[in-house]
């Protein structure tokens, strides 16, 4: 259970941002869509901070993404490995988190 609002929003969008889309039973919109993955690298990275955005913004109102990230290794970016790490801030108090996104 978070102890602050601002925890709250953190646990809420790692959720959102794990969650695949189709998954919730009642909420098929829910979570991020996971049919870009096997796109070229460049390709993803572009559709996946445009899909981390858009699921942020629309399921977590309280939260804004001010910029994604992706931090791997040489040879996890060489074998296709992403890493976002999306950097959000509370819309209304302008505190600032950190959600790494990884299974």
């Amino acid at each position: 259970m978070p102890e602050t609002e601002f925890e709250e929003v953190i646990q809420n969008v790692k959720t959102i941002l794990m969650t695949v889309k189709g998954e919730v039973p009642l909420d098929r919109d829910f979570g991020t869509d996971r049919k870009i993955l096997d796109l070229p690298i460049s390709v993803v990275t572009a559709k996946i901070t445009a899909a981390i955005v858009e699921a942020v913004n629309k399921f977590e109102p309280r939260a804004r993404v001010t910029r994604v990230i992706y931090e791997q290794t040489k040879e996890e970016t060489l074998d296709g490995i992403l890493k976002p790490v999306a950097e959000i801030e509370l819309v209304q108090d302008k505190l600032r988190g950190y959600v790494l996104i990884e299974d």
